[in-house]
């Protein structure tokens, strides 16, 4: 049923196509002879997309002491792996919107993936900083299957209903009874479709398993660990739960990536600003919200306790 399925999606119109300049964009930075000049041109042909990378420059995220005016100067502060990652964010998230599914709430959905693609980079980056920015895509995109299972396949419908607040369920074993599939497996496998780097692909496939197979390359297994730490800790801060139950998870969470508590602790005062910027040049509508800040600082509160002999 595995394979019926998957090959099902691609057959329908729920894995939506790249866009031509992202084709071309990708391309480009495949030649290991490629120049700056010809990323930005290609960037160019997308004014809104440009404004955008501009405006990601000039933001409070890079604190830059002189107006970034120029796209080449952008694309180089930024650097060219946050520049694909920003690119690709935009585009994806343009596409799959949440389609018409009404199972799912998109201010929830963005807002819980956004918040494990923040968290998942920053726990990459205390352990593994060269693959920053594929963690962050692999968080804000690890979820993405949801989203095409519950516009395709209508069994789904009460599966995705339990992507929201305070539910506990084993999704992926729900998944697997329901419709033979994991969205972890989907999301991985239209990350494959889209051509995008292999890492990010496998983390994806793996980011719901605490025991990633051996044979998984040590860099994948560390980001899939990062996404499955930082989406238990993301779902805590888009919902309001018991400071015990928010102690327990954050410590179980962090034991996974094998990272000190301290460093959620100290990370957790900067993560919202960040999704609220991010938010704004991916085109995500997110309302801020009080009860995110008085959560995370419960969460700080509680991480930074020592813990219960």
């Amino acid at each position: 049923m595995t394979h019926d399925t998957i090959d099902s999606l691609k057959r329908s119109a729920a894995i939506p196509s790249l866009p031509q300049v992202v084709t071309r964009f990708l391309e480009v930075i495949r030649d290991p002879a490629f120049e700056l000049d010809e990323v930005a041109q290609v960037l160019a042909a997308d004014p809104g997309m440009s404004a955008d990378i501009l405006r990601l420059a000039n933001s409070a995220l890079f604190g830059v002491t002189r107006r970034v005016s120029s796209l080449n100067q952008a694309i180089g502060l930024l650097g060219l792996r946050r520049v694909r990652s920003l690119v690709l964010g935009r585009y994806l998230i343009d596409s799959l919107g949440t389609g018409d599914s009404a199972e799912i709430d998109p201010n929830y959905f963005w807002r819980r993936s956004l918040a494990t693609g923040v968290l998942a980079a920053k726990f990459v980056d205390a352990r593994l900083p060269a693959v920053r920015d594929e963690a962050f895509m692999g968080g804000l995109l690890c979820d993405c299957g949801i989203l095409i299972l519950a516009d395709s396949i209508d069994s789904y419908g009460p599966v995705a209903r339990k992507y929201a607040p305070h539910e506990q369920v084993d999704f992926c074993e729900l998944e697997t009874a329901v419709v033979g599939v994991t969205h972890s497996k989907v999301s991985a496998d239209v990350m494959d479709h889209w051509q995008l780097p292999e890492l990010i692909s496998e983390s994806i496939r793996y980011h719901h398993h605490d025991n990633v197979p051996d044979e998984v390359p040590s860099d994948m297994a560390t980001v899939a660990h990062a996404i499955n730490a930082a989406g238990r800790i993301a779902k805590l801060l888009c919902e309001t739960a018991e400071p015990q139950d928010v102690a327990a998870t954050c410590r179980e969470a962090m034991q996974l990536i094998e990272l000190d508590v301290e460093i959620l602790a100290q990370c957790l005062g900067e993560v919202e600003q960040e999704i609220l910027e991010l938010a704004d040049v991916l085109h995500v509508d997110i309302i801020p919200s009080k009860v995110y800040s008085l959560l995370a600082e419960e969460i700080r509160k509680d991480v930074s306790a020592p813990a219960a002999v």
